[in-house]
C-alpha cells in the first residue's frame, strides 16, 4: 500500500485540479490518499481582508471535500516542523502539489521538495495557476519578453493545456480520515474561521462556475466596451476566484472556447482572453525579476525622490482626497475589498504622479485590502502605473483624475453611490465640486472643507513636478 498527499494551498477546489488529478491516476488497489492544508502562523498574525475572504474560500471547499468523504487534514506551525508531523504519523510517501513560480511561494516550495527528498518522500509538482508557466514563452533567442505584446503573439500561438479530470467517485473511495492524529491544526484552523466576518456574495468553487456562466451568457462579448465603465457591471468578476483557485484558468480558457458563439463579434473575446496573458505575463516578469516587489524594474528610476507625507498617504487610504472618483474607488476598496480595474489605474497614478508617493506604499496597502490580491499582478501593475516597471505608461502621459471620471463616470452614478455626500450635487459639478458656488454648496448639502474635502494638490502643479521629477533621473 502507498500512502499519497495532496497539499492544497491557493488552488482550493476539486474539479480541474493538476495534483489531485495526478495523485488519483497513480493511485492503484488499496493505495490511500491525504488531503492536507497547512496553516503557517506567521502568514496570518495580521487577518485583513484577504485574509478574511480566502479563509472564507478554504471553509467552501473543507465542506464541500467533506461532503466527499475526502476530509482535509490541517497541520500547524513553521513548515518543516509542521511536514515532519505529517511523515512520521502518516507515514507518507509522496506529496503532489501544485507549485508557485514566484516570491515566497517559489522559495517555500524549492525549500520543501529538498526537504522532503532528503526525507525519501517523492515530490510530484505541476504548473497550475497559469495557462503557461514562466518558461514556457521564450523569445526565438531563448530570452524572456519585456514587453507584452510580442509576448501575447507567442501566448497565443501555444497550444493551452487541457482540463485535467478529478474523478471525484475514485476520491471519496482512496481518501482516508486520519484528523484525530491533527487536533492542533483542526482547532487553528477553527479558530481563523471564528475571525472571518460577514460572508461575502461569491465564495468558492460552486458560485465561480456560476460566475463564469453568467459572464459567458452576454458580457463578454461587450467586455472591451464596458469594462472600462465603473458603474456598469462589465467586468467578469473572475479574479478572486483564479486569485483563491476555487476554479482554474484552464476552465476559463476552455469554457470560453466552448461555450462562446464565434458568429458575433468577438472583440470583447479578444479583450478578455489578453487579460488571461496579461495574468501569465505578470508571472513570468516576477519569476525571472524576483526583486521586483521592492525594487523598480527599470534602474534608472532606482533612488527617485518619494514624497514621504504620511497625512497624505492616509488621505488616500481613506478616499478623502478631494478628487471624487478616487475617493469613490478607495471607499469601494475599504468596503467591499475589490476595486474596479480602471480605477485601480486611475488611484495608482494618482498615488505616484499627483502625490508622488512611493508606489511601494500603494502596493502594499492593495496586498491588505485586496480580496483578489496577486502578487505578481499587483506588483507589474503598480511598477506600470508608476513608470518604473516593464513596458509601463511613459512617465510623461500622468492621468488626470478629473479627466478620467469624466470620461468613464460621466453622470456621476459610481461617485455618488461610494460618496453620500455628493449624492445631491449637480452633474455639471459631480467631477469637481470644489467649484460650486456657496449657494450651490448649500443646495446640495454639501459645504466643501467640511462635508467633502478640498482637492489636497492641484493636479497641474504635480504633474510638473512627477514629469521633472522623473527627467531628473533619465
Amino acid at each position: 500500500m502507498t500512502r499519497r498527499a495532496v497539499w492544497f494551498r491557493r488552488d482550493l477546489r476539486l474539479n480541474d485540479h493538476t495534483a489531485l488529478a495526478k495523485a488519483l491516476e497513480h493511485t492503484k488497489d488499496d493505495d490511500q490518499i491525504v488531503l492536507f492544508f497547512h496553516i503557517h502562523p506567521s502568514l496570518n498574525e495580521s487577518f485583513t481582508s484577504r485574509h478574511d475572504y480566502f479563509f472564507q474560500t478554504l471553509k467552501s471547499h473543507v465542506d464541500r471535500a467533506e461532503e466527499l468523504k475526502a476530509p482535509i487534514h490541517f497541520i500547524h506551525g513553521e513548515t518543516e516542523e509542521a511536514f515532519r508531523h505529517l511523515i512520521d504519523d502518516l507515514n507518507v510517501e509522496m506529496v503532489y502539489f501544485n507549485r508557485d513560480e514566484v516570491g515566497f511561494g517559489k522559495e517555500r516550495d524549492e525549500s520543501m521538495t529538498e526537504y522532503l527528498s532528503d526525507h525519501e518522500v517523492e515530490v510530484y509538482s505541476y504548473i497550475d495557476h497559469h495557462l503557461h508557466g514562466a518558461d514556457e514563452v521564450k523569445k526565438n533567442d531563448g530570452g524572456f519578453y519585456k514587453v507584452f505584446s510580442p509576448y501575447l503573439k507567442k501566448w497565443k500561438q501555444l497550444q493551452k493545456p487541457a482540463i485535467q479530470r478529478v474523478d471525484l467517485d475514485k476520491l471519496s473511495l482512496v481518501a482516508i480520515d486520519e484528523r484525530e492524529a491533527f487536533s492542533n491544526g483542526q482547532q487553528a484552523y477553527d479558530d481563523l474561521i471564528k475571525k472571518t466576518g460577514d460572508a461575502y456574495e461569491r465564495v468558492g468553487e460552486k458560485d465561480a462556475l456560476k460566475q463564469l456562466e453568467h459572464f459567458l451568457d452576454e458580457d463578454i462579448y461587450d467586455y472591451d466596451e464596458r469594462r472600462d465603465f465603473p458603474a456598469i457591471d462589465g467586468t467578469s468578476l473572475m479574479s478572486r476566484f483564479l486569485r483563491t483557485g476555487a476554479i482554474s484558468i484552464r476552465t476559463i480558457y476552455h469554457k470560453i472556447e466552448e461555450e462562446v458563439d464565434f458568429r458575433k463579434n468577438t472583440s470583447g473575446v479578444d479583450t478578455y482572453i489578453s487579460e488571461l496573458a496579461w495574468r501569465d505575463f505578470y508571472n513570468m516578469i516576477y519569476h525571472y525579476l524576483p526583486d521586483a516587489n521592492s525594487t523598480e524594474m527599470v534602474e534608472k528610476y532606482r533612488g527617485i525622490p518619494w514624497n514621504n507625507d504620511d497625512e497624505l498617504l492616509e488621505k488616500w487610504k481613506e478616499g478623502q482626497t478631494g478628487f471624487p472618483l478616487i475617493d469613490a474607488a478607495m471607499r469601494q476598496l475599504n468596503e467591499t475589498g475589490w476595486m474596479h480595474n480602471r480605477l485601480r489605474m486611475a488611484v495608482a497614478s494618482f498615488l505616484t504622479k499627483d502625490l508622488l508617493m512611493d508606489w511601494r506604499e500603494g502596493e502594499r496597502y492593495f496586498s491588505e485590502r485586496l480580496v483578489d490580491y496577486d502578487p505578481a499582478s499587483n506588483i507589474g501593475g503598480w511598477q506600470w502605473a508608476a513608470s518604473t516597471g516593464t513596458d509601463p505608461v511613459p512617465y510623461f502621459r500622468v492621468f488626470n483624475p478629473t479627466r478620467q471620471s469624466e470620461r468613464f463616470d460621466p453622470h456621476g452614478r459610481f461617485i455618488k453611490e461610494w460618496l453620500p455626500e455628493l449624492e445631491n450635487v449637480k452633474k455639471k459639478h459631480i467631477h469637481e465640486p470644489s467649484k460650486m458656488t456657496e449657494e450651490e454648496q448649500q443646495e446640495a448639502g454639501c459645504i466643501i472643507g467640511e462635508d467633502y474635502p478640498e482637492p489636497i494638490v492641484d493636479h497641474k502643479t504635480m504633474r510638473e513636478r512627477a514629469i521633472e521629477m522623473f527627467k531628473d533621473k533619465s
